[in-house]
């Protein structure tokens, strides 16, 4: 699992790289917010239509084969964009990287259920939070370091072989240690009869409201830097940047942890995992403070409690398609989340770049934290009674 969060780690990295180095392309390129959200749209669109076949892919090919050829696909098109001179050469790139990394979740799901005791993977969520944040801490700092000697062209071949390296510690590792699970043992729920869950839906609607506020900060932070508190994009890098992500790894290991303890007691893992996630949602009303904020200082600890608390959000929701369904659909069940948030997004980032080009960032610190509510109430809904007696693994069929 340490070699797979790792790969996480380059994942992020490869995908927040354009965030850090925003306000330079932006000028290079003479592109204004609109435009940035295009490209950011660019990536999610193609991850979105790509991420099911993905999640099929892996539990077809298998997770060794699948991870190994994925990441070898983002790596280079990340390397890629070092070479772009021109606005449709950098979204021919992130579009790329979309297809590449739109195996990524089906893969950490995969590994997830095949590899870990079901107590252990709430714990195993705070672990991926590391990695995300690992590698969303790095870039800014990465293009802190690079960007003023080498240009900022050199972050990404830098990131890009650092995923290529990777690809034979994984074939090397994942050959020597036996999954905890034999998938192939499993019974065998077919993508029809998961497409035809409504909870599995309602998972995905939740995770996708708490994804776009994540996408805001996640994309937006040091152009937010940059354009309301006058700093230079060094400056945000260097001192700012990094920080929200860090409470990320907070919230992982507070909403991994406290479901872990509820499990144990007995718990049920969906009803633990969706106690979890009201517990940390009104730490997300943080982020409607932002604007009010004296200081650049308090504006980055505040967005950095709401990445505490859509991390520890995240996390369970990601949990969740486990409880329900076990390891063998658990690529495809899981790409379902990551297709519906995506697909979302490519509507929602030109969107956010239109406000802020016209608005400013007020309006969206104010709305955004709203939506997860709605996601986590339509969800608690339509769960509903079977929330305490529910645990992982294949439902049964009366109950969908």
């Amino acid at each position: 699992m340490g070699v797979l969060w790792l790969s996480f780690s380059i994942n992020f990295l490869d995908r927040q790289l354009l965030a850090a180095v925003a306000p330079t392309l932006k000028a290079e390129f003479h592109l204004s917010n609109t435009q940035y959200g295009q490209l950011v749209s660019g990536f999610y669109l193609v991850y979105a239509i790509t991420t099911p076949f993905a999640g099929l892919f892996i539990d077809r090919v298998g997770l060794r084969a699948g991870a190994a050829i994925a990441t070898t696909l983002w790596s280079l098109a990340g390397a890629a964009t070092s070479m772009t001179h021109t606005f449709r050469g950098l979204l021919a790139c992130r579009m790329g990287l979309g297809m590449g990394e739109s195996a990524g979740i089906p893969s950490v799901a995969k590994a997830t259920a095949t590899y870990l005791d079901p107590a252990e993977m709430g714990l195993a969520g705070g672990f991926g939070a590391i990695s995300i944040s690992l590698g969303s801490i790095a870039a800014p700092l990465i293009v802190a370091s690079m960007s003023p000697r080498s240009g900022w062209r050199s972050v990404f071949v830098l990131s890009g072989l650092l995923g290529l390296l990777w690809v034979p510690l994984w074939l090397f590792t994942s050959a020597r240690i036996p999954p905890r699970v034999e998938v192939t043992s499993e019974p065998h729920t077919p993508a029809r009869d998961l497409l035809r869950d409504r909870r599995l839906w309602a998972v995905a609607f939740a995770y996708c409201l708490v994804y776009t506020l994540y996408s805001l900060w996640a994309n937006w932070t040091t152009i937010y830097l940059v354009q309301e508190r006058h700093l230079t994009q060094f400056e945000a890098n260097a001192r700012y940047a990094w920080f929200p992500p860090t409470f990320a790894v907070l919230g992982g290991f507070l909403g991994g942890g406290l479901a872990f303890a509820m499990i144990r007691r007995g718990m049920g893992g969906l009803a633990a995992r969706m106690r979890v996630c009201w517990f940390t949602a009104p730490l997300l009303l943080v982020g409607a403070s932002i604007p009010l904020l004296p200081s650049t200082t308090l504006a980055a600890a505040a967005i950095g409690v709401s990445f505490l608390a859509f991390q520890s959000i995240l996390g369970n929701l990601f949990l969740m398609p486990l409880d329900l369904f076990g390891a063998r659909p658990a690529g495809f069940s899981n790409s379902l989340l990551a297709f519906v948030a995506s697909s979302t997004q490519v509507l929602v980032s030109p969107a956010i770049g239109a406000v802020v080009d016209q608005l400013g960032f007020t309006v969206l610190c104010v709305v955004a934290p709203l939506l997860p509510f709605f996601g986590l109430g339509m969800l608690q809904t339509t769960l509903g009674a079977t929330l305490p007696a529910t645990r992982r693994g294949p439902s049964p069929p009366h109950a969908r």
